[in-house]
């Protein structure tokens, strides 16, 4: 016998198996996710538990009802926080329509560079069960965007949030199939960057924005009109 048959021999010995003993059967739900409560519920109340959590986790929550009324809520926004006028845009064609003209705002199309300082990017889905955006990068969307500048503003369709973060990737990965590319990263994003690591004092704005601004466009099914 080589040394590989005798130690897996004395790990059958240990457990009362032999060589001929058929595999174990493995119940159906050993591999299924325990998706918690949080992560269930209609569309308008992972609408409603998104916004709750996001907002705990530091981010601020706008909405709208379509994109075409994207460009005067970011620039109202950004004026009642004094912020900059200039932005940098994702130049995915989900931001086409967003109505810049007449805005006041100077808008860039394009990835970010050291120098800006306000970003707005599309998302692909938001995560109800921790109020998260799961971001894509794509040539439309590049991946400085989410990362460079001090303030960044994501906007978000109502329709993309799904319970938890099995569903997102399920989302994914249906894009995949359905002949969509599939992104080359995939960046989780919630609430302003944060770290601790210098004595556990939580210091905002160390490895990416100090700020996040989720826009919500449209609502979900069985949201009353406001």
């Amino acid at each position: 016998m080589s040394p590989r048959e005798d130690i897996l021999g004395l790990v059958r010995d240990a457990i009362g198996r032999s060589a001929d003993s058929p595999p174990p059967s493995t119940p159906e739900y050993a591999n299924a996710a325990l998706i918690p409560a949080r992560a269930r519920g209609t569309p308008s109340e992972l609408v409603r538990r998104f916004i709750d959590l996001a907002t705990e986790a530091e981010s601020t929550i706008d909405r709208i009802a379509t994109i075409a009324e994207l460009g005067t809520a970011v620039a109202g926004w950004l004026a009642d926080n004094d912020l900059p006028s200039n932005i940098v845009a994702a130049p995915d064609p989900a931001l086409d329509g967003a109505g810049w003209d007449d805005t006041g705002l100077t808008v860039r199309r394009g990835a970010a560079t050291g120098e800006d300082l306000v970003s707005v990017t599309p998302t692909f889905a938001g995560i109800a069960e921790t109020g998260t955006l799961m971001v894509t990068a794509t040539p439309d969307n590049p991946y400085t965007l989410n990362f460079l500048p001090d303030t960044h503003i994501a906007v978000l369709d109502t329709g993309t949030i799904v319970g938890g973060y099995e569903d997102a990737w399920a989302r994914l990965r249906r894009n995949g199939e359905k002949g969509g590319d599939l992104p080359r990263s995939v960046t989780l994003i919630t609430g302003p960057s944060r770290s601790s690591d210098i004595e556990r004092i939580v210091t905002i704005g160390v490895h990416g924005p100090r700020r996040l601004h989720i826009v919500l466009v449209g609502k979900a099914d069985g949201e009353e009109t406001q």
